[in-house]
């Protein structure tokens, strides 16, 4: 059974950094198209980053664009999310979700059939 597990979320101020991570078991997530989500109390669950399983074809959604980098460590089987100058209204939590065999990726929920348990991440001074 595909399971993935997010790690790495936690309390920081504003303008501070964090780095997610996105460990899987049971399968390659190198072979996988690689999203990651967040979803703030109250509000739909909206696609951030994702990585192609091909090529590592990346794609951000606007809003994160410059401030979000996605990125995939084969030899460790984890993708990570880097987050720098966090803002309040990136208050949320953060899900990483994977596809297997899609050489190219989308920011849509519904392309994605595996999904971690999320991990939380709170922007407050």
């Amino acid at each position: 059974q595909v399971q993935l597990v997010e790690s790495g979320g936690g309390l920081v101020q504003p303008g501070g950094s964090l780095r997610l991570s996105c460990a899987a078991s049971r399968f390659n997530l190198r072979d996988a198209a690689i999203g990651w989500f967040r979803q703030a109390p109250g509000k739909e669950r909206e696609g951030v980053t994702c990585i192609s399983s091909r090529y590592d074809r990346l794609n951000y959604a606007d809003s994160v664009k410059g401030r979000f980098t996605i990125s995939r460590d084969n030899a460790k089987n984890t993708v990570y999310l880097q987050i720098n100058s966090l803002k309040p209204e990136d208050t949320a939590v953060y899900y990483c979700a994977a596809e297997v065999n899609r050489p190219f990726c989308g920011l849509g929920p519904t392309e994605y059939d595996y999904w971690g348990q999320g991990t939380q991440v709170t922007v407050s001074s």
